[in-house]
């Protein structure tokens, strides 16, 4: 898949994800939940990262309560000057203000976490496959990162699982060398183990 196959599959996943009634995202919020709970690691983690929706993504609203009540923490990501992602703690209320690309993040936190010291990371996309391969937005945050985790015997700390609608999903994404692959993908429908699914050497 070449630069432009990749950007044309971005525009058609963005636009269906926009166009989704709500009805039907209440649904896909309710599906993701339910995948979700088959994972112990969401059950058990006790710092959750995950992403404020915007765009059509698939909204965490269902995800993010439970967490509290079981003594985990919930984190939204920080664009930091290294071009890296920080994750700052986040609570149902407190004070959130767009970033440079729109997106709320919290408003100077009191405290920030690195992704090395994170448990459980909930990664937006666009596109993925069954082999833990990811398109993103093409801004390369999550790869940042994230890229020590190229270095490490997966699955490992913290996790990668990808959220995303079932129409997401394609047969096969071209890993890219700056690609830090999925642990798991939830789904409105299933929850897709990547490492099971890897392809033959």
């Amino acid at each position: 898949m070449d630069a432009a196959q990749r950007h044309e599959l971005r525009q058609q996943m963005a636009e269906r994800r926009r166009t989704l009634p709500p009805p039907a995202r209440i649904a896909a919020a309710q599906g993701l939940r339910r995948s979700l709970e088959q994972l112990p690691e969401y059950l058990t983690d006790v710092r959750v990262a995950g992403y404020w929706a915007t765009g059509g993504e698939l909204p965490l609203n269902l995800v993010i309560p439970p967490l509290a009540t079981r003594g985990q923490r919930f984190l939204l990501p920080l664009l930091a000057r290294n071009k890296e992602l920080h994750f700052a703690p986040w609570n149902n209320g407190d004070d959130v203000a767009p970033n440079r690309y729109g997106i709320p993040e919290p408003v100077a936190p009191r405290e920030w976490f690195a992704p090395f010291q994170l448990d459980l990371v909930l990664v937006p996309l666009l596109a993925f496959d069954r082999h833990g391969h990811r398109l993103g937005h093409g801004g390369g945050w999550y790869d940042r990162s994230f890229a020590f985790l190229r270095d490490q015997a997966r699955p490992t700390e913290p996790l990668l699982v990808g959220v995303a609608y079932d129409f997401q999903e394609v047969e096969r994404l071209d890993a890219q060398p700056w690609d830090v692959p999925l642990d798991y993908v939830a789904t409105d429908r299933e929850l897709i183990d990547c490492h099971a699914t890897e392809p033959a050497a």
